[in-house]
């Protein structure tokens, strides 16, 4: 644990687990997916019915299953001894109260070693599409001290398909090391409604948020000084239906209920990070300065995102 865990600004998971415990082994058809039109959803979402996540292009957390959350934890603090959460907890635990097992592994970061080279390999894909991405993931470097080895075979980190399912999504930083939930054959991250001729301005909206996941960021909407106050009965209609049918914990795991703050490194909410993604108003009851728009499209990393990762890649 490091020692300024609420220094920055961009949303880092330090627990890997979501502010619910879902189990998210479950066939492609349940992960998180489907086109936007490219810009941000407006009020209207309501007359026409809500919108489903699918419709909207959100990318849902790739929550590790409880039963597994201790050999991820043991695999993050293989990777950076600073993922280990002890000292931190140690310092803030009660007197007489033991610290258990599973409270530690769902306390232990999820970040790569500073310096550290990641392989990339992609899975399929075509040229065009590889060579976009690659683009838009190198991005991060100019300001995380990580490298990126691209590969063209053998073991890698990270891996990258674009025919997996219809879903954008990755798996937060380290836990993409966990082989029982993220087999060595198949991938870590999804780009399901990027193509070649997807514009440019969405290759790197999409691009830059999952390798924001793949260096262990959360989505911002879920920092718990967001303040966002939700429509919930809103959110479960819009999420609720198909394609996606998630139960009503899963949409209160990946939308509604926030991270615990010694969970999270981070301070305020940051409304232009490229880990927030655009919720129509219909679905928000406060504050009020986000009652008359949601919450924005953001198409690029906010200085606050950058100001961040440099301090968790130093």
């Amino acid at each position: 644990m490091t020692p300024a865990r609420h220094a920055g600004r961009l949303v880092l998971n330090v627990s890997g687990e979501g502010p619910a415990a879902v189990d998210s082994r479950r066939g492609s058809g349940s992960v998180p997916r489907g086109p936007r039109s490219g810009h941000a959803p407006g009020g209207d979402v309501m007359s026409k019915k809500f919108q489903t996540a699918a419709e909207a292009r959100l990318c849902v957390d790739r929550v590790v299953p409880m039963d597994l959350k201790r050999e991820a934890a043991r695999g993050a603090i293989a990777q950076n001894p600073l993922n280990d959460p002890a000292p931190y907890l140690l310092k803030v635990k009660r007197p007489g109260v033991a610290l258990h097992p599973l409270k530690m592994a769902l306390e232990t970061g999820k970040r790569w070693k500073p310096g550290q080279t990641l392989r990339v390999r992609f899975l399929d894909g075509s040229k065009l599409q590889r060579q976009r991405v690659t683009e838009q993931a190198n991005t991060w470097l100019a300001d995380a001290n990580v490298k990126f080895l691209w590969v063209a075979s053998g073991a890698a980190e990270l891996r990258i398909s674009f025919t997996a399912d219809p879903g954008s999504w990755s798996a937060v930083g380290t836990d993409c090391l966990l082989t029982q939930y993220f087999p060595k054959s198949g991938p870590t991250m999804n780009f399901g409604w990027l193509r070649d001729d997807t514009d440019d301005v969405e290759y790197r909206r999409v691009v830059v948020h999952e390798f924001g996941h793949a260096l262990g960021c959360i989505h911002e909407h879920q920092n718990p000084q967001g303040g966002i106050v939700w429509n919930v009965p809103a959110v479960l209609a819009m999420f609720g239906g198909p394609p996606n049918n998630w139960s009503e914990a899963e949409i209160r795991s990946n939308i509604i209920d926030k991270y615990s703050l010694d969970q999270l490194n981070a301070t305020r909410f940051d409304v232009k990070s490229i880990m927030l993604y655009a919720f129509p108003k219909a679905l928000i009851k406060g504050p009020p300065s986000l009652l008359a728009t949601g919450t924005p499209e953001n198409t690029q990393a906010s200085s606050r995102d950058k100001a961040f990762i440099r301090k968790m890649y130093p």
